[in-house]
Parts: C-alpha cells; sequence; structure tokens
C-alpha cells in the first residue's frame, strides 16, 4: 500500500491511499456492503454510479455465510461480488459486541455462538487474519477488545466508574496483545512471500478514558502497521465524548500513517472529525436511513414519508447531481416509498450514499485550497433550512 499526504489545513488532510485494486482519496467515506454487498445495490451501481474507490465488507458474517472458502473459490471478494475495487474487511470484534448476549471474550480470543444456526466457534487473531486471506480483501483489520460506555458518565457510580475503569484497561491489554500476534503473523506470511498485496491495519481501543487512549496508541504505533483505526467509540457515549476522545488522542496517533474512524457516523461526525485529523470513515447510515425514508441533502435531512412530498416535483436536493435527483421527484419517491416499492431502496440509497461520498469530496478539495474552515461553516450555515 502506498500512503501520501497531498495537503493539510490545521488537522484536517487530504491524502492518497494506493491499493492493488484502486487509488483512494481521502477523506474517504467507505459504503458498508456487510455482507459482500452494499443493501439494495450491486456493483454496478457503487463502481458505475457511484464511483465508490473502496468499501467495507465484515469477517464475521463472510464467515459464517457463505464461508470464507467459498469466496476464496470465486477469486475473493473481488470476483464473488464484481466489484473490482478495493475492500477493507473488520474483523468481527464489533460483531461480537453487537451481538454480545451470543460471545465471550477471554485471553486467546472471541468464542460464539452463530446467530444463523447456534453453532459455537473462536475468533483468534490468526483465524481472522486466515479468514481476510481467503476473502482477499485489501485491507484487513485486526481482532479487537471493544467496551460499551455509558450515555451519562457523569451519572455513574463510584463502584461503576471503577468497574468501567478496569474493563477498558482489560480492552486495551488484550487488544494490544492480538494486536502484537496479529502484525507477527502477518509478517510471517509476507516473509514467505504470501499475501503482500493485503494490508494491515491496528485499532486502538481505551474507551473515552485520555490516558488508556494515548497508552494504545503510542503502543500500536511501535507497530508495522499499515494503517491506524480508532475503534470502542460510537458506541454509547455522546457526540462531544467522542469528539474530544479523538482531539486528545490524535497527537499519539502516527501522521505517516491513514487514520480510520470506525462506524462513524453521521455527517456532522465526518465534518468534525475531518477537522481532528482523521482520514476514513464507514457507517451504515446512509443505507439504513434510506431504507427507512430518510434523506440527506445540503441543507439537512428530510423525511420522504412525509403527506407534504406527495405532490412535490421536485429532485429530493436541488443541488445535488445524483443518478436519483437527476431524474426523479419527491412526489414519485414518496410514492414508491409509501407503495413499498423495492426500486425506491435502491434510489434512495444511491441518493444518500452520494451525499456522503460527495461530502467527502469536497472536504477534500476544501482542504486542498485551505479553505476548510470556512467550509464548515457554510456546511452548518446551510443546514439551518432543514425540512421534515
Amino acid at each position: 500500500m502506498e500512503f501520501q499526504i497531498d495537503g493539510a489545513d490545521g488537522a484536517a488532510r487530504a491524502c492518497t491511499i494506493r491499493t492493488a485494486h484502486s487509488t483512494i482519496r481521502t477523506p474517504v467515506f467507505m459504503p458498508v456492503g456487510t455482507v459482500g454487498a452494499v443493501k439494495a445495490l450491486d456493483a454496478t451501481d457503487v463502481a458505475g454510479i457511484l464511483d465508490a474507490q473502496i468499501i467495507l465488507a465484515n469477517t464475521y458474517h463472510m464467515y459464517l455465510r457463505p464461508g470464507s472458502r467459498v469466496v476464496a473459490e470465486f477469486g475473493g471478494l473481488h470476483g464473488f461480488t464484481k466489484f473490482p475495487r478495493s475492500f477493507l474487511t473488520d474483523s468481527g470484534g464489533f460483531q461480537a459486541f453487537s451481538l454480545r448476549a451470543n460471545t465471550k471474550n477471554d485471553e486467546g480470543g472471541i468464542k460464539f455462538k452463530s446467530h444463523i444456526d447456534g453453532s459455537m466457534h473462536y475468533f483468534t487473531p490468526r483465524s481472522v487474519l486466515d479468514t481476510q486471506y481467503e476473502l482477499n480483501s485489501d485491507i484487513m483489520m485486526i481482532l479487537d477488545d471493544l467496551v460499551e460506555l455509558p450515555r451519562e458518565p457523569g451519572a455513574l457510580s463510584s463502584d461503576d466508574r471503577s468497574r468501567l475503569k478496569k474493563r477498558i484497561d482489560l480492552s486495551v491489554a488484550r487488544t494490544i496483545k492480538w494486536a502484537r500476534e496479529a502484525i507477527d503473523y502477518h509478517e510471517a506470511m509476507k516473509s514467505r512471500g504470501l499475501h503482500t498485496h493485503q494490508n494491515i491495519f491496528g485499532i486502538i481501543q481505551g474507551g473515552t478514558d485520555p490516558q488508556a487512549r494515548k497508552f494504545c496508541a503510542e503502543a500500536l504505533c511501535e507497530m508495522s502497521f499499515d494503517g491506524l483505526a480508532i475503534g470502542g467509540l460510537s458506541v454509547g457515549e455522546k457526540n462531544e465524548l467522542m469528539y474530544e476522545t479523538v482531539e486528545a488522542m490524535m497527537p499519539y496517533v502516527d501522521p505517516a500513517r491513514p487514520r480510520y474512524l470506525m462506524g462513524v457516523g453521521t455527517p456532522e461526525d465526518l465534518v468534525e472529525n475531518v477537522a481532528r485529523g482523521v482520514d476514513m470513515f464507514d457507517c451504515v447510515m446512509p443505507t439504513r436511513n434510506a431504507r427507512n425514508g430518510t434523506l440527506f441533502t445540503s441543507f439537512g435531512k428530510i423525511s420522504i414519508k412525509n403527506a407534504s412530498f406527495i405532490s412535490d416535483c421536485d429532485p429530493i436536493d436541488p443541488h445535488c447531481d445524483c443518478y436519483t435527483c437527476k431524474r426523479f421527484s419527491r412526489g414519485y419517491l414518496n410514492h414508491l416509498f409509501r407503495a413499498r416499492e423495492l426500486s425506491f431502496y435502491r434510489l434512495a440509497s444511491i441518493h444518500n450514499l452520494h451525499y456522503y461520498l460527495r461530502l467527502a469530496a469536497d472536504m477534500r478539495e476544501a482542504i486542498v485550497h485551505g479553505r476548510f474552515a470556512e467550509f464548515r461553516r457554510e456546511f452548518y450555515a446551510a443546514r439551518s433550512g432543514a425540512r421534515d
């Protein structure tokens, strides 16, 4: 993987990442294709219409169904899905967290019960890389140990704060231990001439504890990861606390490698974290909201199912040049949603993902031209005109 910084404006960065399958300009938003498909879209929609250079697939889900060996028989994710550009695969640590009623973490890895058939499985730092080797993803994430964060940390009792502190410290210790195992295993593979085109990112944990984040970041920066991710945020804490945590830890995250904030988030989250030095993002929000009738625009969100749009001839966003806005009206999309027509999910998802991809591209242009602060002000000013 090649990485270069093309420009900076304050802490905000514009970078270029080159993998074996595509050239990625940052800031970048990665559409989420959890099971190897961005919901309601195919590879032509994602590559041809949206021009996305990288999407995310999930190791946990692809491991369970159809199985990474099946995917390998098709030539990996690229051959299986026909998406010719880059794939990033998450390791499954977040799924273990989100499905924690069926999981148990120990020092060696994560034992979990399949949500599909109840069968038992065990992920280790090595096994999740073996799965990702078969998936042939361009960027592989290591196994990490997440912690649920309270919405109101100030309301915790002293005993609860003590328990949370111990759990965060355990999470950091495990994540560092698993990171060493993963990077050693990957380096051994590369020394044998195997998987040399696949890249590996470490994941920094530590909750919202600045010292825990600093300790974890410094430990991972000493290892030869191709990039560094920030995990364990947007898991219950308020947005302001997320922003504070990212800002406090960023001085300890190597600037010579890509920085990826996992599972984030709203358009505001992207803008605020780019301002703090983050390069890469992913989130299910644009496609999930699309399926529920919530559409993103330059002036905020709209709910297309509202009766006010029944006879509306305008596009979703008059300032948008996406496939959907250039062809269809709010009135037609309102009709498709109310009729439960399946084509609505495709058209709405294309629009919302275009909005996110365009937002990232506009931020890049502003950074390169030294006007990111102005862009940030204009972004918030335009959103005061949102319609519900």
